[in-house]
């Protein structure tokens, strides 16, 4: 599906702005999951409209793939669907979620998270147990990308370091520690850096 025909979920900003916005991640996201995954508070609008329009925010699930003290880091390469953010490093897996995602996923958590898990397993393939937990929910109005979406973070834990990669965009995939990570700061795309300076939280 070409971005000129795609349909993605996104909420009001104003309703954002109504459940209190804020600027980095906010550890509270029960606070704001009930409201956003609500019948009526989410809708779908063309894509290219929502890229362009500061008005909605587009829901975007952000999984971060750990293994004990790990987390996997790979780079997007040319073929990345968001052209903003080819060739940087990044830690968190996951995009739009859009009409082919059922239109119903997004009444309830549970639907939600069944609409994750199959975005995340679209790029890699996991080859171990894991258990998937909503931590954090993440916002950057300083970029131009970062005013149309609002990411919600999830951490899933693996039992194993089993991951392989599906999508031809995924490069580099690789488990790097805490201290790895702060050393590729500058070269990851600005939602991984805001949850790489936060990583003990997030991982706790």
């Amino acid at each position: 599906m070409n971005a000129a025909t795609e349909n993605v979920l996104v909420i009001r900003r104003s309703l954002f702005d109504e459940l209190g916005s804020f600027q980095g991640l906010n550890f509270e996201p029960e606070k704001y999951l009930k409201a956003i995954l609500s019948r009526g508070s989410n809708f779908y609008i063309p894509r290219p409209e929502a890229e362009t329009n500061p008005g909605y925010k587009q829901i975007i699930p952000y999984a971060l793939i750990a293994f004990e003290k790990t987390v996997l880091h790979y780079v997007r390469g040319k073929k990345a669907g968001e052209q903003r953010l080819v060739a940087k490093g990044s830690i968190g897996i996951g995009g739009h979620m859009n009409e082919t995602d059922e239109s119903l996923f997004a009444m309830d958590e549970e639907a939600y998270r069944a609409g994750v898990e199959r975005e995340v397993s679209e790029e890699v393939k996991i080859e171990t147990p894991f258990e998937d937990r909503i931590v954090a929910l993440l916002n950057d109005d300083s970029t131009e990308v970062g005013r149309v979406h609002l990411g919600i973070v999830h951490i899933f834990k693996l039992k194993e370091p089993q991951v392989q990669k599906r999508e031809a965009m995924i490069t580099g995939l690789t488990f790097l520690t805490m201290q790895e990570l702060m050393a590729r700061r500058e070269s990851l795309e600005t939602w991984s850096q805001i949850c790489v300076d936060a990583i003990d939280q997030l991982l706790a």
